[in-house]
């Protein structure tokens, strides 16, 4: 058994929301998103925490969420993600304003994480059994490689009551690995029934259908594949200003090749995001009926 990581990727400004959400609180004595998450991860076995963030916030974000305020029970790092960092050969275009994508945020750990590792979005609340199933799994797997995994969430458990949403739906082989993710955009319910609008006329989605909310699990040797790939991407992508390395872009690449297999681990749990500024009071109410149902103490850290 291993204790694996929890990496968090917090490089990203919340452009809809408008506001650094990672520190914004929505707990009952302040706490963010990111305490729920590591507070779930620390129950779940997880033994330290990873922080993906910029030099522009750094001060703040690491004053924030250092050891102290997890009380001592998690180890902390941080890693910074730039756009200048960049693979020996490619030099960085003048023009170039967009980040690079999750995957390379993934990368930049590369040398903190040694063990199995979970990766998560910082603004996304994923519930205590989806860090559960994934640290299981996850502290099972000591030495091996490319035996990922994603937590596969239930699609009607993740909708906004305030607009559409866009998910990577899965398709899972009998054996309960992935297949394949197609990102779907504007996911709505619409008189009982989930559709999706990218195809032209409304698509039904099945209620239980499995969707990446970006809680995959990996092995080491995924940093490796990473940094093959991305040159291969960036050969193709260098002048493209708007083009982004994400983590599906290559998790698609490891399974279609046969590099790796990716488990889909069922969860109870429901996610709740912030994806629109309607959602956060929405959010804080829902936190509150876990703490009034006992999932959650009332003062996360005391």
């Amino acid at each position: 058994m291993v204790k694996p990581t929890l990496l968090v990727l917090a490089a990203g400004m919340g452009s809809r929301y408008g506001s650094l959400k990672q520190m914004d609180g929505v707990g009952p004595n302040g706490e963010a998103i990111i305490d729920y998450s590591v507070y779930d991860a620390i129950r779940a076995g997880f033994g330290k925490v990873v922080f993906v963030i910029r030099h522009s916030f750094a001060e703040d974000f690491c004053e924030v969420f250092n050891k102290e305020r997890f009380g001592g029970r998690i180890e902390v790092e941080y890693v910074f993600q730039e756009l200048d960092k960049l693979p020996e050969g490619f030099t960085l275009p003048a023009d170039r304003v967009k980040p690079w994508g999750t995957n390379h945020a993934v990368m930049m750990a590369a040398d903190v994480i040694n063990e199995p590792f979970a990766v998560i979005n910082a603004d996304d609340f994923y519930g205590r059994d989806g860090y559960a199933v994934i640290g299981k799994y996850l502290s099972e797997l000591a030495g091996s490689e490319g035996k990922y995994c994603m937590v596969g969430y239930e699609v009607s458990k993740t909708l906004s009551e305030n607009g559409t949403v866009s998910r990577g739906v899965c398709t899972v082989n009998a054996e309960g690995n992935l297949e394949g993710m197609v990102e779907r955009t504007k996911i709505e319910r619409v008189d009982g029934t989930i559709v999706f609008h990218d195809l032209g006329d409304p698509q039904p989605l099945e209620e239980n259908t499995p969707v990446s909310m970006n809680l995959f699990g990996f092995t080491p040797d995924y940093f490796r594949h990473s940094e093959a790939f991305f040159k291969e991407f960036l050969a193709a992508n260098i002048d493209n200003l708007k083009s982004e390395f994400f983590i599906p872009l290559m998790v698609n690449k490891v399974i279609t090749e046969g590099t790796a297999t990716m488990r889909v681990l069922s969860t109870t749990a429901k996610w709740f995001g912030v994806t629109y500024k309607e959602d956060k009071p929405q959010l804080m109410a829902k936190l509150e009926e876990l703490i009034e149902a006992g999932e959650y103490p009332r003062d996360l850290w005391k």
